[in-house]
């Protein structure tokens, strides 16, 4: 491939048979949204499905990378195929990714069998960038066994990785307050597995005692808690094990479609929901009846509930009062 953008077919093509450089040229086209993005996304449907997606979730300073190489080197035991995706912190200079793949799991970086690539969060609320389900869906049709899905863990907001995993492991960390935290912020109603990382530290147990007594209190299922110590591999085993367990579970339940359902639907949503957003935006900004509307709010001559209905109904040809009524 030259530098060119490569027609989605050919892309396409590139994937199924395996090329990482095809791989990485079409999750650039998904995350720069460009306009053969959905083209290639439509090409490669039909090839996903297949790949287990664990989200990795928690606090900065856990230790979520690292725990992450640990697990891609136990999965690699296996011989399966890994794709990680880590979200970065955006730079509010260049919009790219603050931390690059080649700082992250460094040691993985030229094993052909594992694909690792940073995204920036572009402001999305969560810690999870627009593209990043795109991105995932793209690993899953190159044949991917595993998916890891980090994100940045930007003020433990992270209930957005509940739309793109089966599987989703918090990391908590001994001594930071992070269970206390988690709690006030509902995190602790969606893991299915909990990782105490830094497990060597003395708090560990005691954190792990606190975790399941707040777990009680939710009177749901208690998700499997692992101690872990990522650098040496302590509890790594254990901790996969759990994923796998989880994902076992629902397969024999029958969860894991519906999850996925409820996942891609949830994906829809929140796809159709940004692109609309933005096109409001551009269209109040475009308009000098709709941008004097605005200003009759600030000056409170107009009140904001009549300002959007009436840019409801120029934009959308949406009339919100017929809407609410039908409710």
């Amino acid at each position: 491939m030259t530098g060119r953008t490569p027609a989605p077919a050919e892309l396409a093509a590139g994937i199924a048979a395996g090329e990482t450089r095809a791989l990485a040229r079409a999750i650039s086209l998904v995350e720069n949204g460009h306009p053969s993005a959905r083209e290639l996304v439509r090409l490669l449907y039909d090839r996903t499905g297949n790949a287990r997606i664990v989200g990795i979730t928690g606090a900065p300073g856990v230790g979520k990378s690292s725990l992450i190489s640990a697990l891609v080197g136990r999965v690699r035991e296996d011989g399966l195929k890994v794709g990680v995706i880590s979200i970065d912190p955006t730079s509010p200079f260049t919009g790219g990714a603050l931390l690059g793949d080649r700082i992250r799991l460094s040691e993985h970086f030229l094993d052909p069998g594992v694909f690792i690539r940073s995204m920036g969060t572009r402001g999305h609320p969560g810690g999870l960038a627009e593209a990043t389900l795109q991105a995932v869906l793209i690993l899953d049709a190159a044949g991917m066994d595993v998916v890891f899905v980090e994100t940045v863990g930007a003020g433990q907001n992270e209930i957005g990785v509940a739309t793109a995993a089966d599987t989703i492991v918090l990391v908590l960390m001994p001594g930071s307050g992070d269970a206390v935290q988690a709690l006030k912020a509902g995190i602790m109603e969606i893991p299915d597995v909990i990782a105490i990382n830094k497990a060597d530290q003395p708090l560990a147990s005691a954190l792990r005692t606190d975790v399941r007594q707040m777990l009680a209190l939710g009177g749901g299922p208690t998700p499997a808690i692992a101690l872990t110590e990522a650098p040496s591999g302590k509890g790594v085993p254990e901790l996969w094990a759990a994923i796998e367990a989880h994902r076992a579970s629902l397969e024999a339940e029958g969860g894991l479609e519906e999850r996925r359902a409820r996942n891609l639907a949830a994906e829809v949503h929140a796809i159709a929901s940004a692109r609309a957003r933005r096109h409001l935006e551009n269209a109040v900004s475009d308009d000098k009846e709709l941008r004097r509307l605005l200003d009759d709010v600030r000056r409170r001559k107009l009140d904001p509930l009549t300002a959007v209905h009436e840019i409801l109904g120029k934009v959308f040809h949406i009339d919100d009062e017929d809407d609410a009524d039908a409710r």
